[in-house]
């Protein structure tokens, strides 16, 4: 059968295919290294990779919102409220 400009050379795909995973696997390893780390209670921004982690581009478009102030009258609907939706909660599990 000959080979159509579709066909894709299965060893390069597996090439590929392995490269990307290890390199995958590799961000695994030091994201489980440093909530060990963290766990352990050894601060993680001494790591290198932590360094590199927290020197990351952020997403484009995030802006930093202002923090929300609520009034205390606020407060208390939204309490209220949260209890009133767990008490029916509870009601229904029973």
């Amino acid at each position: 059968m000959p080979k159509t400009p579709s066909t894709v050379d299965q060893t390069a795909l597996y090439t590929a295919a392995l490269e990307g995973l290890e390199a995958q696997k590799q961000r695994i390893e030091e994201q489980i290294r440093l909530v060990k780390s963290v766990l352990s209670g050894r601060h993680a921004a001494s790591s290198p990779a932590a360094a590199e982690a927290s020197a990351a581009p952020k997403k484009r478009g995030t802006k930093k919102r202002a923090k929300r102030v609520l009034s205390a009258e606020a407060r208390k609907r939204i309490a209220d409220a949260q209890k009133k939706r767990w008490a029916n909660y509870r009601k229904e599990k029973e």
